[in-house]
């Protein structure tokens, strides 16, 4: 992740905080995907860091294509990676 792109992805968060879910959700795009819809190696990468036990992890949609995907416990958003090209859940949207 570049300069920039970290400095996109600060600014982002900045705007959300004091959000509700629900509010981001619905202002950003950004939603939950069920593990099941991850491509394979998202799947994989799951198991391999011992994070299979969830059942769907959170897209945070910071622009465009980039996307944050993370886990979300309450309040919390823990980062598992950074998807720049909207990769780890395919779209069927046009542009997104």
């Amino acid at each position: 992740m570049d300069a920039e792109s970290v400095n996109k992805v600060v600014l982002r968060l900045k705007s959300m905080e004091g959000l509700t879910w629900t509010e981001i959700g619905q202002s950003t795009g950004s939603h939950e995907i069920g593990t099941t819809d991850l491509v394979p190696q998202a799947q994989r990468r799951l198991r391999e860091i011992k994070q299979d036990d969830v059942d769907r992890v959170y897209s945070l949609r910071i622009e465009g294509k980039p996307r944050l995907i993370g886990i979300r416990f309450g309040n919390v958003f823990r980062v598992l990676w950074w998807d720049p090209e909207h990769a780890i859940c395919r779209s069927t949207k046009k542009h997104t």
